[in-house]
């Protein structure tokens, strides 16, 4: 935070331009800009870590709804999940989310009969 003070204060007191600035405290030109900027709109110059990045596209009502429809409809693919709930985001994505919920797939114990059946009919 010091940094960021001394880089401003040099800079309201007209030490330079943006880029003498910028070389004299070893920082990128955007640096200086950024925080020039940051003041002007918010007053603040501290970090501002929490803004950044992507925002999360499943927020916790999405999860509890998600977990409503596995609950009615065992069976749901994740497109139907995604149809449904009007996300807006890749079938990996919601598989992610539903594997960090500890939600799993079962297999269906018919298919997997029937699958074996037609790999010997082909192999025989």
């Amino acid at each position: 935070m010091d940094l960021r003070q001394r880089i401003l204060s040099s800079y309201d007191a007209g030490e330079g331009t943006r880029q003498d600035i910028a070389d004299r405290y070893r920082v990128s030109l955007g640096m200086v800009k950024k925080l020039l900027s940051q003041r002007k709109r918010t007053g603040d110059i501290a970090p501002r870590h929490n803004h950044s990045g992507r925002k999360p596209c499943f927020t916790e009502e999405h999860r509890l709804q998600m977990k409503a429809l596995i609950d009615r409809q065992p069976d749901i693919t994740l497109r139907e999940i995604q149809d449904q709930l009007a996300l807006d985001c890749t079938l990996p994505a919601i598989h992610y989310v539903l594997k960090d919920m500890g939600v799993s797939f079962k297999k269906n114990a018919a298919r997997q009969r029937a699958r074996a059946r037609r790999r010997e009919a082909r192999t025989g």
